[in-house]
């Protein structure tokens, strides 16, 4: 029997990227198609613009279908933005001890942890079990097979304004694609830029994007904090254009290029070439004093994410650091900088063991796209080996319940393949 397809789409402000790839087995896959585009419309991970963000996204989906030679028909669609905000909350279900707790009982006390007073212009993205309690016995991770006679439960709820997520549904549909099930952004770029080590130790997950950067934290396994700042990669290109007074365009290049994050690592020596407004031929600026802009605004985003950490309360419980993935965390010097800021170990990580067009998702730059895909593909094995209850599988993620259609959309992925 032909195997559906999985595809991701990661709309970010800087580009919308869209990635389509075959199963191979249970644990893996093969990238068919890569289609990006720089994106229009979005600001800080929301649409401003909704012509400019379906058309951005339709260019997007028509070069993934193109490069892949299928048509796509459902997709699960990263989300980030600072109208994303979080809240832990309890669950307590009664279990006949006459036999084992099964599926149904812990999606019952999901759904008691879920009954808390949310306004109603928003909505549930996720409920995330962080632990079980069984007859009070803490630290269980997964209650499934065993017995007692009350089951708790402790998640972590992430909501998002109803109005943004109608208006991404708006333009994803534009492109003639369902949304599969919408994932917050630094949770699609864990599933690519952590190991399970890190997890299980205790870990922020740190996804640097253009316009916010977006922060999970991962102890004992489960994510137990997320948050969405509303700084990123952009605020330090617009810093290069008003010091160096240059075009948008020319700033972005000239970071990418020339930038630096640590003045102290860069020779006062080096100069580049530009041509700012007022000049018509090009002049010397010191490499220096490009770090020294960098630099500043990169040090006010790790404050931002420090201050975030210690308002979670889980400072003290992170012994595998920082994980920086994004685009930003390409730029020179940047980790270097976290490391001293943060005070904890800093890595920076991309997609890894990859099959099929790898070379067009190379880079942290992809990882939040690269984990929609490891996303898709646990999900798709939940849907085929347990019965659709509307709840999901193992209870690790849960999306809102407005998702999209389900295993009847993989199942038209099937049938759109078998066609001639």
């Amino acid at each position: 029997m032909t195997t559906p397809l999985l595809t991701g789409i990661d709309v970010g402000t800087t580009k919308v990227c869209v990635l389509i790839a075959d199963l191979v087995d249970d644990t893996h896959y093969e990238v068919l198609g890569v289609g990006t585009a720089l994106s229009r419309g979005m600001r800080k991970g929301v649409v401003v613009n909704v012509e400019e963000a379906k058309a951005t996204i339709r260019e997007a989906v028509a070069a993934a279908e193109r490069s892949a030679g299928y048509e796509i028909g459902t997709a699960f669609v990263s989300m980030a933005g600072a109208h994303v905000s979080s809240v832990n909350s309890r669950g307590v279900v009664g279990v006949s001890g006459s036999r084992a707790i099964a599926q149904d009982d812990i999606d019952r006390a999901l759904d008691a942890a879920r009954a808390i007073a949310i306004p109603h212009n928003r909505e549930v993205l996720h409920i995330i079990p962080r632990n079980f309690v069984v007859d009070g016995q803490e630290g269980i991770r997964m209650p499934l097979g065993m017995h007692g006679f009350r089951l708790e439960v402790e998640a972590h709820l992430i909501t998002a304004a109803s109005t943004t997520v109608k208006n991404l549904t708006q333009c994803i549909e534009a492109a003639g694609v369902m949304v599969e099930q919408f994932v917050l952004n630094p949770l699609a770029a864990s599933e690519a830029a952590l190991t399970d080590t890190e997890r299980d130790l205790g870990v922020v997950a740190c996804d640097v994007g253009g316009g916010t950067t977006d922060v999970a934290i991962f102890i004992e396994g489960n994510v137990w904090h997320t948050a969405v700042l509303p700084v990123g990669g952009n605020h330090i290109t617009a810093d290069v254009a008003h010091g160096l007074r240059l075009p948008a365009a020319a700033a972005e290049e000239v970071k990418i290029e020339h930038g630096h994050a640590c003045t102290k690592e860069v020779d006062d020596s080096e100069v580049f070439r530009v041509c700012p407004f007022g000049h018509e031929n090009a002049i010397e600026v010191s490499r220096a004093e490009l770090a020294n802009v960098i630099e500043a605004r990169a040090e006010e985003m790790f404050d931002l994410l420090l201050q975030e950490i210690k308002r979670s309360g889980y400072d003290g419980l992170l012994p595998a650091g920082v994980v920086l993935t994004g685009g930003t965390a390409q730029l020179a010097g940047f980790r270097q900088l976290a490391t001293g800021s943060l005070g904890l170990p800093v890595r920076v990580s991309e997609p890894r063991d990859l099959r099929g067009l790898v070379d067009q998702v190379q880079g942290p730059a992809y990882s939040t796209v690269v984990g929609l895909l490891n996303w898709a593909l646990r999900e798709t094995m939940l849907a085929t080996r347990t019965p659709v209850n509307g709840h999901g599988g193992n209870g690790r993620h849960r999306s809102n319940g407005n998702s999209g259609p389900g295993l009847w959309a993989v199942i038209g992925d099937w049938a759109k393949r078998l066609a001639p």
